[in-house]
């Protein structure tokens, strides 16, 4: 018999629903009602037999308020996985957690060839990153060990990845989680006034480079083309006398959803404040204030759902709604790869 499993371990409260003689769903009531809802109806029920199709795969829930956790059970293959109804599963969860699977780096590239497009490099970003393996599209998160808070991938700039990979290639002894939060429900979660406060103002991000940072930075070292690059990226720029410059770039803290249904909160602001916090400000050159961003950091530990990491853990995020960011840890052997990719299909 095939069986596709979804529970949620942290409540132990399951149910069964048998929809077909050939598969078996078990569920949390309270997380999956209207997910079994729609099953009852069989109007999943072909999705969810084709995906896992002659497989036995647990599904579950990342925790309560996002994600999904996909856990091979036998034999399968991750590149065997049918690539339509992991889409619609990412779509539906915005995070995708796969366990489980016989996965090295090479197999990390293969998957997410498969769903992925337009791979960037991280020219521009803001930490110095490791290229694994000769691949510039595949890099370590950074060096460091310090927590990062939430945050967008690149939200200092226009050119940013939709999507996001992730790569375990040897977890911390302790610590170092990656840390999710939906978006959305941040931006449900925060209070009137902030939201009113973020409506009406943009962030600006402004930084003063030496001429050795931004070569470093962007890898270059003519002007002319870092003129393109900014115009590119929608960041002033100004040239000074010793070839040092400044940038600037706006933004809202607030967005769209790409299906324009509801707004996301995601942005680069809780780790440059913890980071640069000199270089952040509203567009008015206003302060943001100490309250706002207390609220924020209060939310933000609320609702993060941490990521603990098994060695061959590949996490997938839509960087258009969900933020990430990582807990602290001293182990110099933790091994996290990421890749900065435009997904392969229509978020």
């Amino acid at each position: 018999m095939n069986r596709v499993a979804l529970s949620d371990e942290s409540t132990g409260i399951q149910a069964t629903l048998v929809i077909d003689l050939n598969i078996t769903l078990i569920y949390d009531a309270s997380l999956y009602k209207t997910l079994i809802q729609d099953l009852s109806q069989n109007k999943n029920f072909e999705f969810i037999q084709s995906l896992f199709n002659s497989m036995d795969i647990k599904l579950q829930p990342l925790s309560k308020n996002i994600g999904l956790q996909i856990t091979k059970n036998d034999s399968v293959s991750i590149l065997e996985l049918n690539l339509e109804e992991i889409t619609n599963l990412f779509k539906s969860y915005g995070v995708l957690l796969f366990r489980g699977f016989e996965t090295n780096t090479n197999i990390f590239k293969q998957f997410s060839n498969l769903l992925s497009i337009d791979f960037l490099d991280y020219t521009g970003g803001a930490f110095t990153r490791r290229v694994i393996d000769g691949d510039k599209t595949v890099l370590s998160v950074n060096d460091h060990q310090f927590a990062i808070k939430l945050h967008g991938e690149m939200y200092y700039q226009k050119r940013k990845p939709l999507m996001l990979w992730f790569f375990c290639a040897n977890p911390a002894s302790q610590g170092g989680e990656t840390t999710i939060c939906d978006g959305k429900y941040f931006f449900e979660t925060l209070s009137g006034s902030t939201k009113n406060l973020f409506s009406r103002n943009k962030l600006k991000f402004s930084v003063h480079q030496s001429k050795d940072q931004w070569q470093a930075k962007y890898r270059i070292d003519d002007l002319g083309k870092l003129q393109e690059i900014c115009i590119d990226n929608d960041i002033s720029l100004k040239i000074n006398v010793d070839k040092s410059i400044d940038l600037e770039y706006i933004c809202s803290a607030i967005i769209p959803s790409k299906c324009g249904n509801y707004q996301v909160f995601i942005n680069s602001l809780l780790p440059t404040k913890q980071l640069n916090p000199e270089i952040i400000n509203f567009d008015d050159d206003s302060e943001i204030p100490n309250d706002v961003l207390t609220e924020l950091d209060e939310i933000a530990e609320r609702i993060t759902t941490d990521i603990s990491w098994k060695t061959g853990d590949i996490l997938m995020i839509d960087n258009t709604r969900v933020m990430h960011g990582r807990r602290a840890f001293s182990d110099d052997k933790r091994d996290i790869y990421i890749r900065l990719c435009s997904p392969a299909f229509e978020l």
